[in-house]
């Protein structure tokens, strides 16, 4: 979060959730004829508000993989079908305005999981171990140090 953001208010999170629940059985049902979007399984993998809840960005991902690019052109032409069918779903004063984008977040944690599990990243790991080992055997534990007293206490 950048300076000057706040957390998300309970409200945006609720609106939030209840329009991807909407948004996700509208591309379920199947009914956008678009053909970047129809027969293509999608998932609605998050909701943002905006604080005046009147812009939603839509975090969508291709289910198994795919071309993302043509999945958020279809969705921008599908746009006020989808904006539609959500103010029949959801009761709210005024529907927000959607924008797509691809969710990208499955992507970076498979990367930082590569990452982490290179040998170089490893072998460091497996050195800082070592070097923890070294200094608790060279320190000793405050227990073992105070065994050894004679001045009866």
């Amino acid at each position: 979060m950048s300076r000057g953001q706040r957390a998300p208010s309970q409200r945006q999170l609720r609106v939030g959730e209840e329009l991807r629940h909407a948004i996700a059985s509208i591309l379920e049902r199947g009914d956008i004829r678009d053909g970047d979007v129809a027969g293509r399984p999608v998932t609605v993998t998050e909701v943002t508000v905006s604080p005046d809840l009147r812009n939603a960005t839509v975090f969508v991902i291709p289910l198994g993989g795919g071309d993302s690019v043509s999945l958020l052109a279809g969705l921008k032409r599908a746009r006020p079908y989808l904006r539609h069918e959500v103010a029949k779903m959801v009761q709210l004063r005024m529907v927000p305005d959607l924008s797509f984008s691809a969710d990208t977040t499955f992507d970076n944690a498979s990367r930082i999981e590569e990452i982490l599990h290179s040998p170089e990243v490893r072998r460091d790991v497996v050195a800082n171990r070592s070097d923890e080992a070294d200094f608790d055997e060279a320190e000793g534990h405050p227990a073992d140090r105070d065994e050894g007293r004679d001045d009866g206490a």
